[in-house]
């Protein structure tokens, strides 16, 4: 076991997947010699070369069209965008490409590209750099779309997600690359994708969330056990496809649903989720689900992000109106 924070655990991810298949190609602005924005990359290029990790013009459609070649001819490309605001100038080929070609070519053929990029707020970056648009994502078939909360999530279900033969979409909070460090195990693992992960069992009341407000759940949680407020806290990992299963057995548990996210509401995975359990367990429920979500605007830049992105106090007071 190595003790590391999660960016740390991406490059592990990364190395191993790189030396284990050589196929394997990493590419994006400034990922090589430089070792990327947030250096994910670090310490790759001067050990693979050129050919395996590349730098790339300031083109995020040049990257995808990049991509969706080299997979078509044999690779396994895991591309960076620099930061997801910048994902309107590849959703093209992400959505208009990459999504289809296995129905396109009847099953027959596969994209196993991995789309890496940071998103989120809390750090305070410039405009069009913190965008949590993983709803927009969520609602394109034939994507996977992959959110880690840790540093042990992060590895496993990084590699399951290169070693996997159809597109996915991998996004990292930047709150969460240096912000608290665990153990993770040294040797490769996978996690499984579209698979659910219960971080804390309760009784009174289910928490479903994902990424960094996993993070804000759990605070959330530990002052409402103060109260005598028993939560369970489900991490979604995979935002399409959902788990249903493990939400809906939960909820099925406690009888009360409150679903959080980091974005907007409009179109966000939230209202999928609540959706979704209104469907099927709503003969379960003894009180209306609660989602707790960000204001329907554009998302702010810098300390304007502070009074915009919800928190585990916003948690505490919807677990309060149902409990």
């Amino acid at each position: 076991m190595a003790n590391l924070t999660m960016i740390q655990a991406i490059t592990e991810a990364l190395d191993q997947e790189l030396a284990r298949d050589e196929k394997v190609v990493i590419f994006g602005e400034d990922v090589g010699k430089n070792g990327g924005v947030f250096r994910a990359t670090k310490g790759l290029h001067a050990k693979y070369g050129d050919e395996r990790i590349s730098d790339t013009p300031l083109s995020e459609s040049g990257i995808g069209g990049m991509a969706i070649g080299m997979a078509l001819h044999g690779f396994r490309p895991v591309m960076e965008i620099q930061f997801f605001g910048f994902v309107y100038e590849v959703m093209d080929s992400i959505s208009g490409q990459m999504s289809r070609t296995r129905y396109r070519m009847g099953q027959t053929r596969h994209l196993p590209i991995t789309v890496r990029s940071p998103f989120g707020g809390g750090v305070h970056t410039p405009e069009m750099h913190a965008d949590s648009l993983e709803g927009l994502m969520a609602q394109t078939p034939g994507l996977k779309v992959v959110i880690p909360s840790s540093p042990s999530e992060a590895k496993g279900l990084l590699t399951a997600s290169i070693r996997d033969n159809d597109p996915v979409v991998f996004l990292e909070h930047m709150k969460l690359y240096r912000s608290f460090r665990e153990e993770v195990p040294e040797d490769q693992y996978e996690i499984e994708l579209g698979k659910a992960n219960i971080v804390k069992e309760g009784s009174d009341v289910t928490v479903v969330t994902y990424g960094y407000m996993v993070r804000e759940a759990i605070k959330a949680a530990d002052q409402l056990e103060k109260d005598g407020v028993s939560v369970e806290i489900v991490d979604l990992r995979t935002v399409s496809p959902l788990d249903m299963e493990t939400i809906t057995a939960s909820v099925e548990k406690t009888g009360r649903l409150v679903v959080v996210q980091e974005a907007q509401r409009q179109a966000g995975v939230a209202d999928k989720v609540a959706s979704e359990v209104s469907q099927r367990s709503i003969l379960s429920l003894e009180e209306p689900i609660k989602v707790v979500a960000a204001p329907d605007t554009v998302f702010p830049f810098g300390l304007a992000e502070n009074d915009w992105i919800p928190g585990a106090d916003d948690i505490v007071d919807a677990v309060n109106e149902i409990k």
